[in-house]
């Protein structure tokens, strides 16, 4: 059964990119439906924003320029929203918030102890440790986001069978196990793409587009089991590029000014290393004749890519030249 999700979204903590905000309503779709969707923060700055949270019913609360408390008064105002929701909506069985801030930890422990599964989203230079441990689950914005492509088309618009392939591989990706029963995977289809239908691909059951995409892209099987239909993610198979001394500057190059190009400024080196082992499954140091990726990092220094930085929890970041 699908989960009923309440999203609150503080939009300074994400940057208030339509793109950015797309992709974590997409990562909660994925999961259940949004029944409740709030933004903090909400200034004329971020008008591209309205169509996403019309299309997707989100209420907003302005940013009032009052005062020096002006961001404790959006936090307290979402905690107040969080609660009020989870007292009186029964439907709601999970929250998302979106952002990293500390002082969430005790709505969070709340909403924990009345049965609520939360997820946080916060991207990694504003991420506090503790607010990462209290929830039930937590992703980092650019995991969520960040250097991925956009194959499919946006909402709204006609699906190709190329977009349909890469929803239906982000849908099993998002899986614990990479596999769903096709009935499952149509059902968050429409909760993602609403216009979705196999009729408006060429094919008259859903089973029948399933069997032509594994044929067409080869990212996914099909098989039936006890009168079930089952997908299955392919693993990803190695034989391609391989970083190397010569190469590994360039690679690293582009995946950071992707992550420049979606908004990050600054990222957590773990999530740097998870995007290249994300295309480079094999990835060592000891490839490119380093021994740490604390090497890789410098070296990617004196290159003038980035330039290596502590937050105050003494936690290293890569600041993005």
């Amino acid at each position: 059964m699908a989960s009923h999700f309440a999203l609150f979204v503080d939009l300074e903590n994400c940057g208030g990119k339509k793109s950015m905000l797309m992709d974590v309503i997409e990562r909660v779709k994925i999961r259940g439906d949004i029944l409740i969707g709030k933004v903090y923060g909400y200034t004329d700055s971020y008008s591209d924003l309205k169509e996403t949270l019309l299309s997707n019913t989100f209420s907003v609360v302005p940013s009032l320029r009052f005062g020096r408390n002006q961001k404790n008064s959006m936090d307290i105002q979402l905690v107040i929203d969080a609660l009020d929701v989870a007292f009186r909506n029964e439907l709601i069985d999970s929250f998302c918030i979106v952002s990293g801030d500390s002082d969430y930890v005790p709505l969070v422990g709340k909403l924990k102890s009345m049965g609520k599964f939360v997820l946080g989203i916060s991207r990694s230079e504003a991420a506090s440790g503790v607010f990462m441990n209290a929830c039930s689950e937590f992703q980092f914005l650019e995991s969520v986001t960040g250097s991925k492509e956009r194959a499919a088309a946006p909402v709204g618009e006609a699906l190709t069978l190329a977009d349909v392939n890469s929803l239906i591989v982000t849908i099993l990706g998002e899986g614990d196990s990479g596999e769903m029963l096709a009935s499952e995977v149509k059902s968050v289809l429409l909760r993602l793409r609403p216009n979705f239908s196999e009729k408006s691909v060429g094919f008259s059951t859903f089973g029948k587009l399933l069997a032509r995409l594994a044929q067409q892209f080869g990212d996914f099987s099909v098989a039936s089991e006890q009168y079930n239909l089952i997908v299955s993610l392919n693993q990803a198979h190695g034989g391609g590029e391989q970083l190397t001394r010569e190469n590994y500057v360039k690679v690293f190059a582009r995946i950071l000014a992707e992550y420049k190009e979606d908004g990050f400024d600054r990222v957590n080196p773990s999530i740097l290393k998870s995007a290249v082992q994300a295309e480079y499954p094999d990835f060592t140091e000891r490839q490119i004749g380093l021994r740490r990726f604390s090497d890789v990092l410098r070296s990617l220094e004196r290159e003038r890519l980035l330039s290596l930085e502590t937050d105050e929890g003494g936690n290293m970041l890569v600041h993005i030249l």
